[in-house]
């Protein structure tokens, strides 16, 4: 059996999907999978069961990037095809069941957005595969102790970017006089972004940084031996709250009931200067408080 899942290009979007593909795992145990993706996002799936291959969608001009993946695609009957992208790829290949995502619905989050497309309920919670190696990967670079508060003050754009400061301050007082008092704090980040919390780094002294760990699988693997997460709207966020630890992503402007980080909770202000430290630590006190 073959099936073909047509999923993001951002690593937030396509963390989101993983509970659709989870779910088509589960349910058909003798299928082989191919999936389609863009190329931030293809990592996230080198550790599927059962994988036949996964076929990066570079974006070309023109679109041209719809056929070249029809190339890729056209040789194979498939049994069934889930395209998230709506791309209409599943109409011009041959397919035997067909799932093609529609428009979302105001106040619907992606991830019950997605679910619906295969009448789940509940919604398919975001699950990332992972393999011993990059657990084993993931202790090196956690090594066992206190519990770690994950910090990620990185996002991909200024608008929902927090101030560097409020991010180590926040830390500082959760760590000291907070809900995780005598807790380690662990900086998490892409490649090139040591330089710009080198001023984070420096304020929480003895932290562990987490920046040029390339393969996406064991940054998610590292973020599950954490005890929390505190993050901006960004892929990282997503990916703490793929691993069901506590997560609190911090919202300016965009649009958290869509967007927010499944399972996990979110403060939002007007804009993210607006956003002050007593409101963050507020909100993750109440993230932490046992129910």
């Amino acid at each position: 059996m073959d099936i073909l899942f047509i999923t993001h290009t951002r690593i937030g979007d396509a963390v989101m999907s993983t509970g659709i593909l989870h779910h088509l795992v589960t349910r058909h145990p003798e299928a082989r999978f191919t999936i389609a993706c863009g190329p931030l996002a293809a990592p996230l799936f080198a550790a599927t069961p059962r994988l036949e291959r996964i076929i990066v969608v570079t974006k070309q001009k023109f679109d041209l990037h719809w056929v070249k993946l029809w190339k890729e695609l056209r040789g194979t009957v498939w049994d069934v095809a889930v395209d998230l992208r709506r791309s209409l790829m599943t109409y011009v290949i041959p397919v035997r069941e067909r799932h093609v995502i529609g428009p979302i619905a105001p106040g619907v989050h992606h991830v019950a957005h997605l679910s619906q497309l295969l009448n789940l309920a509940p919604p398919a919670r975001p699950h990332i595969y992972v393999n011993a190696a990059h657990r084993s990967a993931a202790a090196a670079l956690i090594p066992d102790g206190p519990p770690v508060l994950a910090l990620a003050p990185i996002a991909a754009t200024a608008p929902k970017t927090w101030p560097a400061g409020r991010f180590a301050e926040l830390a500082q007082r959760a760590t000291r006089e907070g809900p995780c008092a005598g807790w380690r704090i662990a900086l998490f980040g892409g490649p090139g972004d040591a330089d710009r919390c080198a001023a984070i780094a420096q304020d929480l002294k003895d932290c562990i940084t987490i920046f040029d760990e390339p393969d996406l699988l064991t940054v998610h693997a590292a973020l599950a031996r954490c005890g929390a997460f505190i993050g901006n709207d960004s892929g990282l966020a997503h990916l703490a709250g793929a691993t069901a630890i506590p997560t609190l992503a911090l919202f300016g402007p965009s649009d958290p009931v869509r967007y927010g980080p499944w399972g996990g909770a979110v403060v939002r202000a007007a804009s993210m200067e607006a956003l002050t430290v007593d409101e963050a630590l507020t909100g993750f006190r109440h993230l932490m408080t046992p129910r």
